[in-house]
């Protein structure tokens, strides 16, 4: 199983840029999928999760600026991101919990690659 992020890019403040992740590999089923960042010096944060049933929810600094969604059939989650700011900059990591196929029933947490994200003021 693999999450392969794309996306990301230098843009200026106020601007907008999307994220997407697509998960691939022996998947049955696919439960939570979110965005965590990382800016220097700082710990990895959650900036956004959805669940299967499509309820999501995001960090505080996000809310009303960035929309997580995603399309099962496709085994994606986006990220749209709107009005960035400079604070915005770090490196994004998707985040998947996933059941592979087969007898194992584990739930495991796979992530991305991570892309990296630039606001310039």
């Amino acid at each position: 199983v693999q999450l392969q992020a794309s996306g990301g890019g230098l843009v200026q403040a106020g601007g907008s840029l999307r994220l997407s992740c697509a998960a691939s590999g022996s998947i049955a089923s696919i439960d939570v999928m979110g965005w965590y960042r990382q800016a220097p010096g700082k710990q990895r944060e959650l900036v956004a999760v959805t669940n299967s049933d499509g309820s999501a929810a995001y960090v505080d600094s996000v809310k009303g600026r960035f929309t997580i969604s995603r399309d099962s059939a496709k085994k994606t989650v986006y990220l749209q991101m709107s009005s960035l700011k400079p604070q915005d900059t770090a490196v994004y990591y998707c985040h998947a919990r996933i059941r592979r196929t087969g007898r194992d029933l584990t739930w495991y947490d796979y992530w991305g690659q991570g892309t990296q994200v630039t606001v310039s003021s």
